[in-house]
């Protein structure tokens, strides 16, 4: 168990500030932002303002509809965030596309161009990284193979792929060699990069805080290569599916469809599937929140049949025995957990038991009531403070979208400042008790509703948001930098 005197993480050991920015929502020319210069500049916006926190969202390959928590596997890397300029650089690409979409064939050109340029020192690199990612990559590079080479999910492959019929995998595996290599390639590049951008913000002083779904896409590496970690019929369908009752997003709750775990399975072989999850998180990030945390104390169990997910049921799971396990394989835990919505008292018990720090998100504090938790005088030490997340609105659209009751209770609330929306919330996030504050870098900049990430229980429009740096000015970091230090957040503090 964890001494009661020690701290949660390290990120929480003093109070700190910092920006909730996807990559995907970078500056640059192609269809998304990267890991190259613009993530690198980002990197030194943050460290001007005085803050030490770039929270972004999963990193994962998603499907179509480009949700990063939909994703084919929950360790590879997204290859759009592969920035194509230092393949360029290293004279690995002929030159930049023309068309700034065109991601996937430049890389495959910078394949070829490894084969024919690399050195001795790219081969073994190359080859170091196969070996240490052996625990994943093989079965994501042999899924996506198959992916692509049959155009359909997993579950309507032909019976001895999708049941990893050994010979069946053998043959795919010959059939399949030049794209697997390629693949492996592509991921090597994507955790080569990270690795240098890791770098250049801690030493910037700058932590890199991630986000893990705790639930997996059925359409994924990890689903086909594990099936017995799922609660799934013989033929690959789901029996039960993962989702949320009624809540502040939606009056019929959410179906989100993912396959729902075997907990007594996972606990029969110690916790494999996590302790390799948390593995690949922990190289890739300095602190890491779990989305939808309770579901480590007790799933929303929709039969899969159901359109909506207001016809489920609470079923228990194995989060107290899971965290010994983690805590037993990594000495210490450095996550959150995403505590929002209706928390049960054994959902509050389980956190508090293995010191995660929870949530607090300011769009939910006023509702009128002295004990609503998200109000600032309610706040733990040990919790993160947001205005809002990338599910919430944006500051200033919420506030907009108040009615006139609502409006004048927070302005009251607020101390009717002169200042207009989205500061004055963002002061009262920084003023907060909590260690950490995340400013969703739409409020930083002043925007409306227009530009906000996400709208749960919508398929549309969602994950696309980009910023300019037109929109900032050495006045805007000036005034960052400022709040940071007021309020005791600053890097330099």
């Amino acid at each position: 168990m964890m001494n009661p005197e020690q701290t949660p993480t390290d990120c929480l050991a003093r109070r700190r500030a910092g920006i909730i920015l996807h990559l995907t929502s970078l500056p640059g020319p192609g269809p998304c932002g990267t890991l190259g210069p613009q993530a690198h500049r980002f990197v030194n916006f943050l460290a001007d303002c005085g803050l030490s926190v770039w929270q972004m969202l999963p990193v994962g390959p998603p499907q179509a509809d480009g949700s990063p928590y939909q994703t084919r596997s929950v360790h590879a890397g997204n290859p759009r965030l592969i920035a194509l300029e230092p393949l360029l650089e290293r004279g690995w690409l002929p030159a930049l596309p023309k068309d700034a979409a065109d991601n996937e064939e430049s890389l495959r050109r910078a394949w070829k161009g490894f084969r024919n340029r690399a050195t001795a020192a790219d081969r073994q690199a190359l080859a170091d990284f196969e070996t240490e990612n052996h625990y994943w990559l093989d079965n994501y590079a042999l899924f996506r193979a198959l992916r692509e080479e049959r155009a359909t999910p997993w579950w309507e492959w032909p019976a001895p792929l999708r049941r990893r019929d050994p010979t069946a995998l053998e043959q795919a595996r010959r059939r399949l060699a030049d794209n697997l290599a390629y693949i492996r390639f592509e991921q090597s590049l994507f955790f080569g990069q990270w690795q240098l951008l890791r770098g250049h913000a801690n030493a910037a002083g700058i932590e890199l805080f991630g986000d893990m779904p705790i639930f997996v896409a059925h359409d994924s590496a990890e689903v086909w290569a594990r099936p017995q970690d799922f609660d799934m019929r013989e033929d690959g369908s789901p029996r039960v599916v993962a989702g949320v009752p009624p809540d502040y997003f939606s009056a019929t709750g959410q179906r989100w469809g993912n396959p729902l775990y075997r907990w007594d399975r996972m606990q029969a072989d110690g916790f494999r599937f996590w302790l390799d999850r948390i593995r690949t998180q922990i190289r890739l990030f300095d602190l890491v929140r779990i989305d939808h945390f309770r579901g480590f104390e007790s799933c929303w169990e929709i039969p899969a049949e159901e359109e909506f997910a207001i016809n489920g049921r609470w079923i228990k799971a194995l989060g107290d025995e899971l965290f010994e396990g983690l805590l037993r394989q990594f000495g210490r835990l450095p996550l959150v957990a995403e505590d929002l919505g209706v928390i049960t008292p054994e959902v509050e018990a389980l956190r508090k038991k293995f010191r995660l720090p929870g949530m607090k998100v300011l769009q939910f504090a006023f509702s009128g009531e002295t004990d609503n938790a998200y109000l600032p005088f309610h706040h733990d030490e040990d919790s993160l403070v947001y205005t809002g997340t990338h599910d919430n609105d944006t500051t200033l659209g919420w506030y907009q979208s108040l009615d006139a009751k609502t409006r004048s209770y927070v302005d009251d609330y607020l101390g009717y400042p002169a200042e207009a929306m989205p500061w004055p919330l963002i002061r009262c996030a920084l003023g907060s008790r909590a260690r950490l504050a995340i400013l969703p870098m739409q409020d930083i900049l002043g925007l409306d509703g227009t530009h906000r990430m996400n709208l749960p229980g919508t398929s549309e429009g969602n994950w696309r948001w980009r910023f300019s740096w037109d929109q900032t000015d050495p006045e805007l970091i000036d005034r960052i930098r400022h709040l940071a230090r007021l309020y005791g957040r600053s890097s330099s503090s």
